[in-house]
């Protein structure tokens, strides 16, 4: 994993490209360079990994380009869970429940993250509070669809066990 600033992002990426990020949606574009600048972007090649299962969770990342694999540990192996595309971020849960990582995220292509930590989000909630809220609103969406999405997986769970 190679750590690149913002200015080396922006000579390869349009600012008003990263608008239509879910995670940024309705940000002004001023506010997602001031995350840029103020983060940490990671470019990772096919198969490296961004986290590890028992690392601080003290941060999430937003893909900027390609596509991470998530694998949760639990119970003595790894269970791939998702996909997380342009847009989307990884992490968030970790970070705002103040625990470790519970898995392992591994670029599945070529891939490009924004690593907002601990206190870049802190940051950004003093500097610009109003879009912080606008951030916030974003990510609790993102959190909305990740639960409907896992209670759809245990109904069909259920409903395939009820079937036998």
């Amino acid at each position: 994993m190679q750590t690149i600033n913002a200015h080396q992002l922006l000579s390869h990426h349009d600012l008003s490209s990263f608008s239509s990020a879910s995670v940024f949606g309705a940000l002004q574009e001023s506010s997602i360079l001031w995350l840029l600048q103020n983060g940490r972007v990671h470019s990772l090649e096919k198969g490296e990994s961004l986290f590890e299962q028992g690392q601080a969770g003290n941060s999430f990342h937003v893909i900027l380009e390609g596509q991470v694999s998530y694998f949760k540990y639990h119970d003595g192996h790894y269970s791939y869970i998702k996909d997380y595309r342009p847009g989307e971020e990884i992490g968030f849960v970790s970070m705002i429940a103040l625990h470790e990582r519970i898995g392992r995220a591994e670029a599945h292509e070529d891939t490009v993250t924004l690593e907002i930590d601990s206190a870049v989000f802190h940051g950004f909630h003093q500097q610009l509070p109003r879009e912080f809220g606008i951030l916030m609103m974003n990510l609790a969406r993102e959190l909305a669809r990740t639960v409907r999405s896992i209670g759809n997986l245990v109904v069909e769970k259920d409903s395939g066990a009820n079937s036998e």
